[in-house]
């Protein structure tokens, strides 16, 4: 990716230099020996050292001397490497220091975590990922919050400085600042570092350093400036975060974002800002430009004065915006279920990049086991994942949904082989949706590529236990998460609103067969129709249709986005015909069975309803004519419906039910 970051800005930490409570160069050990048994402040994940969690020393590498560690992995899930360094007491005030070396050979990634619990497994405070020379920082809570470059194939150094009292970080690498950030978790117990699919990496002169921090009288910190986007012609509005580094309340301050040569300034009053609280300023909206710009923040004026530290004042920030190509939207499939107790987490992530990146990101929620599930979409999604909450992105390697932001990147700048178009009609009376998927192609194609459709419905909302989701970080003891931590376990129904959930995929996970000829070659154009019949409990205002283009090797090479009042008004283009979608009636096929049939004197409807649903039953002759109807109200679970059929001439007849405005018909034979 091209997203480059420098940032220069210092926090005072009086009377401190970097130290060391704990350093290790691993000279001590015996190559080829496991680390755990050889150290007490080393072990792993679950405590079983010396076996498939431990790595072995060795002298392939290092930084200084001549040995290392080594973890590496090709597993889908990463692993089974799992090393973990006891920071001894738990940190949470103070400056806590972290330095480590890292050798990340040419293509390949490498992973640590610093846990905030004693208990591991229980918070995370920081995620660190290195991916084929670029370096992610997230704390769990927000993606981003550092981005920069590292060398391939060579040594470098990442320093983490962590004030847990003001509850701002920095990161280093090779001693250049690259991020400085308000950190959502601010407690240390330990680091561990873990090898995820296509990791190879080494690790040396490991070291850290806790020492105390205390703060001035007066004095407004400028901790951070968020541009809120990466990507060039981007409308962002950015945000300055200042912290209250004093012993003072900060009731009043200035403060000026200085872009490319342009000052946005503002000026903030009738606040009370109480000592090591943090308060961030939105200003007005900019463009994002493609090229290196200068970003300046600074704060002044604070309480009418100035401030006892001069040296936090200004933070200087240099970014560089990504370049999308051209026509280019990239899909995440997130794997979620009400079920699933950390699925809170994918929901927040899938809403900060529909936030963040709505031009250029379409995201779709493959619920599983709930009754939000699309049979079809959840058999061949979960197939591709080793658990939930997962995230493919473009149908790419298995992340957690904190992590899509590498591959979102890198697939952003590969130029499609086609831009897609969504066009529609919409009957509101039948409420009938026919959809064109337009691909205008830049590249050359075959047969080999395919479209699909996919329809998403945001604010979702139900009645009835499938709709409670599960919520691990109730409570707040698994950190905060969006929210979530102020809920319960599990959050009721009644407070539970869904986004982006998957509710078809046309004509099937791997597109339509028959969407292009053997040969296409740059400059055509062709279309696909699908049409879809929704039901009425779906609301027609928050769907958005998501045509996709699927590459040979299965990935998703473009995505085009677009509610259905945009489709109408780009208008719907004739193509070749998919079909009508009938996984809807299949779903409600799958509740609906009756028996015996044919029947004589009585006939039993036998219901399976996942939630709470709005049942009416009608039986029709052959023509079509209502012979008698009965609204059984709202019912869920398991019944067994009786229809007394004596009174029914011998033939056949049409069983119909209305489950919460949706229909489906089944077939009765009288004899």
């Amino acid at each position: 990716m091209k997203n480059r970051i420098i940032l220069a800005s210092a926090l005072l930490l009086t009377g401190t230099s970097f130290g060391q409570l704990f350093s290790d160069n691993f000279e001590s050990y015996a190559v080829g020996s496991f680390l755990g048994p050889q150290s007490t402040s080393w072990s792993t994940w679950s405590g079983a050292e010396g076996a498939a969690e431990d790595v072995t020393i060795t002298n392939n590498q290092a930084s200084s001397g001549a040995n290392s560690i080594y973890l590496s992995s090709t597993a889908a899930t990463g692993g089974p490497q799992d090393v973990v360094l006891d920071f001894g007491p738990l940190y949470n005030s103070g400056v806590f220091t972290f330095q480590s070396d890292f050798y990340v050979n040419t293509g390949k990634t490498g992973y640590f975590n610093f846990q905030a619990a004693q208990t591991i497994g229980t918070t995370w405070a920081l995620n660190v990922n290195f991916d084929a020379g670029d370096l992610y920082i997230d704390d769990g809570l927000t993606s981003n919050l550092a981005v920069s470059t590292y060398p391939e194939a060579a040594w470098f150094t990442l320093k983490i400085e962590a004030n847990l009292t003001l509850k701002v970080w920095k990161a280093y690498v090779n001693g250049n600042l690259i991020g400085t950030w308000i950190n959502g978790v601010n407690a240390l117990a330990s680091t561990d570092f873990f090898p995820v699919t296509n990791s190879q990496f080494y690790i040396d002169d490991v070291s850290f350093d806790h020492q105390p921090y205390t703060l001035s009288a007066l004095n407004g910190m400028t901790a951070m400036v968020d541009m809120g986007g990466e990507i060039a012609g981007q409308t962002v509005t950015p945000k300055i975060t200042i912290v209250n580094a004093g012993q003072t309340a900060i009731t009043s301050f200035d403060l000026n974002l200085n872009y490319g040569g342009t000052n946005f300034p503002q000026s903030v009053t009738g606040v009370s800002i109480a000592s090591t609280a943090n308060y961030a300023v939105t200003l007005s909206p900019l463009s994002l430009v493609a090229g290196n710009q200068t970003v300046v923040a600074s704060i002044s004026n604070v309480n009418g004065t100035t401030d006892d530290v001069s040296s936090d004042d200004t933070l200087t920030k240099s970014i560089n915006p990504i370049v999308p190509a051209v026509g280019k939207m990239v899909v995440s499939e997130e794997g979620t279920g009400s079920w699933c107790q950390w699925c809170p987490r994918g929901a927040v992530f899938m809403d900060q990049f529909n936030t963040k990146y709505n031009e250029f990101w379409a995201g779709i929620a493959v619920h599983n086991g709930d009754p939000m599930t699309v049979t079809d979409y959840d058999a061949a999604f979960g197939g591709l994942i080793a658990g939930y909450p997962s995230a493919l992105v473009d149908r790419g390697s298995d992340v957690d949904p904190s992590g899509m932001s590498p591959e979102f990147f890198n697939r952003l700048q590969i130029p499609p082989v086609a831009v897609l178009t969504n066009g529609a009609t919409w009957n509101a009376t039948t409420r009938e949706l026919n959809v064109s998927v337009t691909a205008d192609f830049a590249l050359a194609a075959n047969n080999n590529y395919k479209l699909a459709c996919v329809l998403t419905e945001d604010g979702v909302t139900g009645t009835g236990s499938g709709y409670n989701q599960s919520n691990a970080y109730a409570g707040g003891g698994n950190g905060a998460m969006g929210g979530f931590e102020s809920l319960g376990n599990p959050v009721p129904a009644a407070q539970m609103v869904y986004d982006h959930v998957a509710r078809a995929i046309a004509p099937s996970f791997a597109g339509y067969a028959n969407s292009f000829p053997a040969s296409v070659a740059p400059g055509d154009q062709h279309t696909i129709n699908f049409s879809f019949v929704l039901p009425a409990t779906w609301d027609e205002n928050s769907i958005h249709i998501i045509g996709m283009i699927i590459a040979p090797d299965g990935r998703i090479d473009n995505a085009g986005k677009a509610t259905i009042t945009e489709a109408v008004t780009t208008g719907f283009q004739s193509g070749s015909n998919a079909g009508l979608y009938d996984g809807l009636s299949n779903q409600l096929d799958e509740m609906v069975k009756i028996y015996p049939n044919p029947a004589t004197s009585q006939a039993t409807i036998s219901l399976n309803l996942v939630n709470e649903s709005s049942i009416q039953v009608s039986v029709l002759d052959a023509t079509g004519k209502i012979i008698s109807a009965k609204n059984y109200g709202k019912m869920a679970g398991n019944w067994d419906l009786n229809l007394n059929t004596t009174h029914l001439n011998a033939g056949i007849y049409l069983i119909q039910l209305e489950i919460n405005g949706a229909m489906v018909t089944k077939r009765l034979i009288i004899e």
